[in-house]
């Protein structure tokens, strides 16, 4: 299921790379976060990456535009296939993030509003327009620089695309399978896989529900079936 990519959010290589083993040739790519990084640092991708493995880096770049432009030039190198930058970079650090990487370089996707924050959580933070028009106005931000697509919750795909058009790529954390509970943990702003697509999701981003479960595969499998028309 080319769609589907599972995050390896766990604290070693060797976890890791066991679950890459279990679900290789069933998912469509693993993501790199934060966590994993940090425990496993270049070397879990060169791992990953020599396996044929396609890495989304998702290490939310976020910096001064020369700063951000030599990471990217550097995961590139890595050969990870997409990777994140934060589209409240602005303007020139998202352009700058897209001439680093180049036309064979990684695909770059933008951040627009962590699918934690919701309601009261995002007023806090100042920002006067309702969350929905803040992450749309970053999708197109982010286009018009150039950067290949977003990461934004399920519930503003379909806002995305007709802001956006159908080419622009919609990376969508927070899914959950039909049989959770959605909206039961840190994720404030959920869907399901099947629900996610139909708006016009490009890609979804799946970790606890598959990594956290008994049976990793059977559940990457239960997923991949509720996208089956």
């Amino acid at each position: 299921m080319e769609q589907l990519l599972v995050a390896l959010d766990v604290d070693s290589s060797d976890r890791a790379l066991a679950l890459a083993e279990e679900l290789r040739g069933q998912v469509g790519g693993f993501k790199v976060g934060s966590q994993l990084f940090t425990a496993g640092g270049t070397e879990i991708i060169r791992s990953l990456t020599e396996r044929g493995d396609r890495v989304f880096l998702d290490l939310k770049f976020h910096d001064i535009p020369n700063t951000v432009a030599g990471a990217v030039r550097a995961a590139t190198d890595l050969g990870v296939w997409m990777l994140t930058v934060h589209a409240s970079g602005g303007y020139d650090m998202l352009r700058a993030a897209k001439t680093a990487a180049g036309d064979e370089g990684p695909r770059i996707v933008a951040v627009t509003v962590l699918t934690s924050l919701a309601g009261a959580d995002f007023t806090a933070l100042g920002i006067a327009r309702p969350l929905a028009d803040q992450v749309v106005a970053l999708a197109k931000l982010s286009q018009r620089a150039g950067i290949d697509g977003v990461v934004a919750s399920p519930l503003e795909v379909g806002a995305i695309r007709a802001a956006c058009g159908p080419d622009f790529t919609v990376v969508t954390p927070g899914i959950r399978p039909t049989s959770a509970a959605l909206g039961a943990d840190d994720q404030a702003r959920t869907a399901t896989a099947a629900s996610a697509v139909a708006a016009g999701a490009s890609f979804l981003v799946v970790g606890r529900p598959i990594i956290a479960a008994n049976d990793p595969l059977s559940a990457a499998k239960q997923l991949a079936e509720e996208l089956r028309p």
